[in-house]
């Protein structure tokens, strides 16, 4: 019977702190070594407060830390899917996936190399791109500043005899965004593409 009770007593603290509390082990001892405590589980009615805060019951919660970059990378990704939309999307996705977006990854590790923690917190990721034929798909700005940091863009180029390319490229606030710096092209088909975010 007593196993049944502890066994209970478990599952109940588990199921209602959703596992972030567990009964420890000293609580049992405890528990077992004073008969009078057995109907409940704590202070005894003559226990003082600072008795009973003595007792070892601890819960430490610890917070890893936020990876931020690992962020600011999904919602890149998120971003890119969005503006591709359903038309687009699903026949570049392997291309995009494989080729562009490491090096889109790697762009973003660059800007955000040398930024602390609190400065990489206060980055956010537009999350509007750009419709019809526009070229944006997604900035990175500073909070504290307002300033974009890095803006990354699609370009629909028409190549004679060839057909429709994709050119995926970013501008970087390091140069006042003048540079057009190249992640790579993809091949779309002869025929127009379809609208972004169609």
């Amino acid at each position: 019977m007593k196993k049944w009770v502890q066994k209970s007593i478990v599952i109940m603290v588990a199921f209602l702190t959703f596992g972030l509390i567990t009964p420890t082990h000293e609580i049992w001892e405890a528990f077992d070594q004073n008969p009078s405590n057995r109907a409940s589980i704590g202070p005894s009615p003559g226990t003082s407060t600072a008795e009973a805060a003595a007792l070892p019951i601890e819960t430490e919660i610890q917070e890893e830390p936020v990876d931020y970059s690992a962020l600011l990378v999904d919602a890149a990704k998120e971003q890119s899917y969005k503006k591709f939309g359903s038309k687009i999307g699903p026949k570049i996705s392997n291309e995009f996936d494989s080729i562009i977006f490491p090096k889109m990854e790697e762009a973003i590790a660059m800007t955000v190399a040398s930024l602390d923690n609190s400065s990489l917190a206060s980055l956010t990721i537009s999350e509007k791109p750009s419709g019809n034929y526009g070229e944006k798909i997604f900035n990175i700005s500073s909070n504290e500043t307002g300033m974009d940091l890095i803006r990354f863009h699609v370009r629909t180029e028409k190549r004679p005899q060839e057909g429709y390319y994709y050119n995926f490229h970013y501008h970087s606030a390091e140069d006042d965004f003048m540079a057009h710096n190249n992640l790579g092209d993809i091949y779309w088909e002869k025929n127009t593409p379809p609208k972004w975010l169609s």
